[in-house]
């Protein structure tokens, strides 16, 4: 019997994941959405790809959340977009009201499923989910450091003219503004990178990636990253769907790792068919240390000001 996914949300991100969850043929797929048409439309749509790219997955779109139960994942797309000048602390009130209601209904429907959260600010709309769904934290898990790092890697790769699959490392904390690439961690074709890029080239890569969603918002105008975002989601589902125990950068729900309690803060977990299967501890500098503690400090006031 295949998988069973439910991606709430028919806009760029949500369709963006079916399609690639698709095209895999990961699971058979069910995209909701509270507008009508729009995810029985774009259902259909990739439905009748199939014959065409050759997967025999089945998707259907609808908006009634009886439709997506058992779902074996869900994924949380569904909210507010941002928009140019917009950061994600905008978002929060807003945004809030759509997960708490949507997981609300999701796991009456499929109380046994692993949720992975989109919808921003990532890191308080994760925690949002782990106490409306009441979960155990392994169960719930933010899409964040696997497209943070994606992005770093990118530009590392860029800045050196190699293969992006050369590069290695990852990026820790929030997502956003805050989050903590952490250099003395990567490498190129095993090289550290510090040994090939100076330090002003580094940092300014580094910078780049903590405004990398800014960036393409203000190219777009009226909408943000879904290409980029997709792939990172259907990584961590390939991930827990196989078993691969992964490691992968996700925000998770700490309770003493790194001497942070009770946040939601990226760090590098093993992921496999119960979710998250570990948390990975790494040694930090005080330096990256306190980066992350400062990182942790914000996704705090966020999650303090919607009380969860």
């Amino acid at each position: 019997m295949r998988r069973k996914v439910t991606v709430v949300g028919a806009g760029n991100v949500g369709a963006t994941v079916a399609h690639r969850l698709a095209d895999k043929q990961l699971a058979d797929i069910v995209l909701i959405d509270i507008l009508e048409g729009v995810p029985q439309g774009k259902g259909l749509d990739l439905l009748q790809a199939g014959p065409i790219e050759g997967y025999d997955v089945h998707i259907q779109g609808t908006n009634d959340y009886r439709d997506t139960a058992n779902s074996d994942l869900v994924v949380m797309t569904a909210g507010f977009p941002r928009k140019p000048g917009m950061s994600r602390h905008d978002l929060l009130k807003a945004n809030y009201e759509v997960v708490k209601t949507t997981i609300e209904k999701v796991v009456t429907h499929s109380p046994e499923c692993i949720l992975i959260i989109v919808t921003n600010p990532l890191d308080a709309m994760a925690q949002t989910a782990l106490r409306v769904s009441a979960f155990s934290r392994n169960r719930v898990i933010g899409m964040a450091g696997v497209l943070d790092t994606a992005r770093y890697r990118t530009f590392i790769a860029e800045a050196l003219k190699v293969s992006v699959q050369n590069v290695q490392g990852f990026v820790l904390g929030g997502h956003g503004d805050t989050m903590v690439p952490v250099p003395r961690y990567t490498t190129v074709a095993g090289i550290p990178v510090t040994e090939l890029l100076p330090p002003q080239t580094l940092e300014a890569i580094i910078r780049r990636t903590a405004g990398g969603g800014a960036e393409i918002v203000n190219y777009l105008k009226t909408g943000s990253a879904f290409y980029a975002p997709s792939a990172a989601v259907v990584e961590m589902i390939d991930a827990i769907f196989h078993d691969r125990r992964k490691i992968l950068p996700c925000a998770v729900y700490l309770e003493g790792e790194y001497g942070i309690d009770g946040l939601f803060v990226g760090v590098p977990v093993k992921l496999g068919a119960r979710g998250i299967e570990e948390i990975i501890e790494i040694k930090l500098s005080p330096e990256e240390r306190a980066a992350l503690h400062k990182s942790a400090e914000a996704v705090k006031e966020l999650v303090q000001i919607i009380g969860v």
